[in-house]
């Protein structure tokens, strides 16, 4: 994300259909500052997940892009059964179709419009990184408690932090908006005793949290 002070949009997809517009479809529409902090999200909530609990899993990534983390999961050969990705902007979807990774399927679907449905995909892991970096945080907590009721596995998420270093929260983050730590680590405590939390990574411009309904 670029260090511009702004407010998020109305419409969270916004930022990325204006980048789509200004530089095409690929990374740089989704508007991360670099591939390697792209990964390191990644890798961060694969860690968090655990790579054996993706063994023989259907893994959900909401808000997919052009499919980085499908790619990334069989660079890392972390085994599953299936990936889904979803997707408000066809463009990155047909860039994620292009990839021909195997058991992988993409869907242009915005995920705001019917948050239930999601449920039907009958996934065991759920990814949402990056995706809530556009939302304020009333919507992103709607989003994700919708979702934890209605998906039966693991939920893992991350957000841009309040509780960074202080230069960090003197600095702009382009379309995107910090979210309250502490509220979101009540909520998921609310939702599920088996919450996992990391803020070790990036120097604490991140948060990522895990819930899982079972050990």
């Amino acid at each position: 994300m670029s260090d511009v002070t702004s407010q998020p949009d109305k419409d969270p997809v916004e930022p990325y259909r204006r980048a789509i517009a200004d530089s095409g479809s690929g990374f740089s529409a989704t508007l991360w500052a670099s591939p390697r902090t792209q990964i390191l999200r990644f890798d961060v909530l694969i860690d968090m997940i655990g790579p054996e609990a993706f063994r023989d899993s259907v893994v959900l990534d909401l808000g997919c892009g052009d499919g980085a983390l499908a790619a990334h999961l069989q660079e890392r050969s972390v085994g599953h059964r299936r990936y889904i990705g979803v997707d408000a902007l066809l463009e990155q979807v047909r860039v994620g179709e292009e990839r021909g990774l195997p058991d992988t399927t993409f869907v242009c679907s915005d995920l705001l419009a019917n948050p239930r449905s999601l449920g039907s995909w009958g996934a065991d892991i759920v990814i949402i990184s990056g995706t809530l970096n556009t939302m304020d945080q009333d919507t992103s907590v709607e989003f994700v408690t919708t979702l934890f009721k209605d998906v039966a596995g693991t939920v893992a998420f991350n957000f841009l932090s309040d509780r960074a270093p202080a230069e960090r929260l003197v600095a702009g983050v382009g379309p995107a908006v910090r979210h309250d730590v502490l509220r979101w680590l009540d909520l998921s405590l609310q939702m599920t005793p088996l919450v996992t939390f990391r803020q070790d990574h990036l120097d604490g411009h991140d948060a990522a949290i895990v819930l899982r309904r079972r050990t």
